[in-house]
């Protein structure tokens, strides 16, 4: 179904039809809003107020999404709805509409990205509350959630793209805000290079999509797809087409190889890190594919790269941070890993599944980060876990609530985590037994490196200064009621999709049916026993990394030095190092080549040379002036009779 909102910019037409789903405009204006607000106002405007504005933006902007989402449940709406805003492009036959489609898939992002986003801000009001640049900050944070909000809502891949692009650059605004820091512009320069490489790959796919079925449209796109034949020359360019969508996903979403820029993105505040890992960009390449299982579908070859690159990417991530020093790297190379686990349950056909594990580590993710700030913030900006130790009688509310992000991560029995990941390890079970081995060797990897976490900041003794010992607190409310909640939507929030097992239904299943999302539905007694193994299996594995970390990582003398196979994890498996000799360093030296041989003695040399021959040139004649009247006469003379000579010449 098909509104015009902006018909020749008649903004009567929505109130004719009454449904919430034809304000879906409402949902990124008010971002846009905020941003417009606090971007010109910056200088000017107290930074309370910059927070109040940033923050009531995105609020405003969730209670739409949740009026939008709870009609898009109700069994009348007849969706897809495309809200035609305004024509984008209109050449000859090339229609594209700036328009967005509202249906279950959609909706669910916008709950997610509105929410957390909301309780981000909330947080970030006091976390950033000392900075000098926080109304300049919020404006960005404005601007992430708008282009973010602007890609899960366009109704083709241009306005997908435009979104894409925003959270490009907004994550380059983010990252490298504390620009004074030479670190953390460059990590924000590698970000913004990296998202650049997919991006790329990302417009091929749109350009072949637009050059063979003659539109971005999802729905005439995958029309085409569903009513055309399935030769051999089209599963060709399907998988040609899927390859180089994930291309751009791989940027976007940090996967083998396109992985590295997503840890150096910790230079950025802590609030940030939690809205790029959990809520927004490393979503976006999930989304993408999600949205386009139509094309995936009918390429089985890209299908099987993208869950071998997840899997891949899964294991690296997982691998790297068991031995990081850094909370906040921790957490981004457990990220890496989740998202890994995402594309592996779309690269087994498991869509919602896929959609599933990114609600849930929305929930986790964020309140992880989130918490970690917290401990920053109590330790006066230190993030070394070499240094910290015992913070659970000064940061209760922090402590209890970083434990339950670590329960849903590991895959606690009944947490979010659990269940999203339950669904994932059996989607791979049926799809291939080796994926399925190497999948659960990740997940327990996953409990050993949070529980060591866990354990370094929190339990034994303190390994800090007298002085951050000192000044240890707990963090404000503005910081610990967004915890709180992110800690009871990550024990509950995957009870949505419970087992059958358990009791639950296939809820989000059934919603995202409305979406044209398929789901693996797991069924009969073979996938009943196959859960209880799981929920056997995880507790007793849990009990045992819970009772063997502590000694396993010296919790009490901890150093933080590693040699051997250790120190190779601890350096990232040099692949930073292997980028830099195979990439950046000849890239580099051939820049200086250039610069020295093509542009000081080529393009100056050539400048150069022809003032000086005009120099030279000028030195010489002017030896004519030597002031002899007598010489000027001869000069003169011998001009004219050149002349006729000429004149003479010419008229014979």
């Amino acid at each position: 179904m098909q509104v015009g909102l902006f018909t020749n910019f008649n903004l009567i037409a929505p109130f004719g039809v009454r449904s919430m789903a034809n304000f879906v405009y409402l949902v990124p204006l008010f971002p846009l809003i905020g941003f417009l607000i606090n971007g010109l106002l910056w200088k000017k405007m107290p930074k309370s107020l910059g927070g109040i504005i940033g923050s009531l933006a995105i609020l405003a902007s969730f209670v739409v999404s949740l009026g939008i989402f709870f009609e898009v449940r109700t069994a009348s709406f007849q969706g897809p709805l495309i809200v035609n805003m305004f024509e984008f492009i209109h050449s000859g036959k090339l229609l594209i509409p700036f328009a967005f489609q509202v249906d279950a898939l959609s909706s669910l992002f916008l709950l997610i990205i509105t929410g957390i986003g909301f309780l981000i801000h909330v947080y970030s009001t006091s976390y950033m509350g000392h900075d000098d640049g926080m109304v300049k900050y919020f404006a960005y944070l404005n601007l992430f959630v708008f282009s973010m909000l602007l890609l899960v809502l366009g109704a083709n891949y241009l306005i997908m793209f435009i979104g894409w692009e925003g959270v490009g650059l907004c994550s380059y605004l983010l990252i490298g805000f504390w620009f004074k820091n030479r670190d953390y512009t460059n990590a924000a320069k590698k970000a913004f290079v990296m998202n650049r490489i997919g991006d790329l790959g990302f417009l091929v796919g749109m350009l072949l999509i637009l050059f063979n079925y003659g539109t971005l449209s999802y729905q005439d796109f995958f029309g085409q797809l569903h009513a055309g034949s399935a030769s051999a020359s089209s599963s060709c360019m399907f998988n040609w087409i899927a390859f180089c969508l994930f291309i751009g996903a791989m940027g976007k979403s940090a996967q083998i190889p396109l992985h590295t820029w997503l840890p150096d993105a910790m230079a950025g505040p802590t609030p940030v890190s939690a809205l790029i890992h959990a809520a927004t960009m490393v979503t976006a390449g999930i989304y993408m594919i999600a949205r386009s299982n139509a094309l995936y579908d009918l390429a089985p070859v890209a299908l099987s790269i993208v869950a071998a690159v997840g899997l891949a990417t899964a294991l690296l991530g997982a691998t790297i941070a068991l031995y990081q020093n850094d909370i906040k790297k921790v957490l981004a190379y457990s990220t890496l890993s989740q998202l890994g686990f995402m594309f592996l349950a779309l690269g087994v056909g498991a869509y919602t599944t896929g959609v599933f594990h990114v609600m849930t580590h929305a929930f986790f993710k964020a309140l992880l980060f989130l918490g970690a700030g917290s401990v920053i913030h109590a330790m006066g900006g230190e993030q070394d876990i070499r240094f910290m130790g015992g913070l659970r009688k000064k940061l209760p509310v922090t402590y209890i609530t970083f434990l339950i992000g670590v329960l849903a991560i590991s895959g606690f029995p009944f947490t979010s985590g659990f269940v999203s990941k339950d669904e994932i390890l059996l989607a791979v079970y049926e799809y291939n037994k080796i994926y399925f081995a190497i999948a659960a060797f990740v997940a327990i990897l996953t409990a050993i490196y949070m529980f060591r976490l866990l354990m370094l900041v929190f339990m034994g003794g303190f390994r800090g200064t007298h002085d951050q010992e000192h000044h240890l607190h707990e963090s404000p409310a503005a910081i610990t009621i967004p915890l709180v909640i992110l800690a009871i939507l990550s024990l509950a929030g995957g009870w949505i999709q419970l087992p059958h097992l358990f009791g639950g239904h296939d809820y989000l299943n059934q919603f995202l049916a409305g979406a044209k999302i398929p789901a693996i539905v797991h069924e009969g007694p073979n996938v009943a026993t196959r859960e209880l193994t799981l929920l056997v299996a995880t507790c007793v594995g849990l009990l045992i990394i819970f009772i063997a970390t502590r000694k396993l990582f010296a919790v009490s003398q901890f150093e933080g030095k590693y040699t051997g196979f250790k120190n190779v994890l601890a350096n990232k498996w040099y692949i930073d190092e292997l980028y830099n000799s195979v990439v950046v360093n000849p890239i580099a030296a051939m820049s200086r080549m250039m610069e020295k041989f093509v542009e000081k003695s080529g393009i100056d040399g050539i400048v150069n040379g022809v003032g000086k021959t005009v120099k030279w040139g000028g030195d010489r004649l002017r030896l004519l002036q030597s002031g002899q009247v007598g010489f000027y006469i001869f000069i003169m003379v011998l001009g004219m009779i050149i002349l006729f000579a000429l004149s003479f010449f010419w008229i014979k």
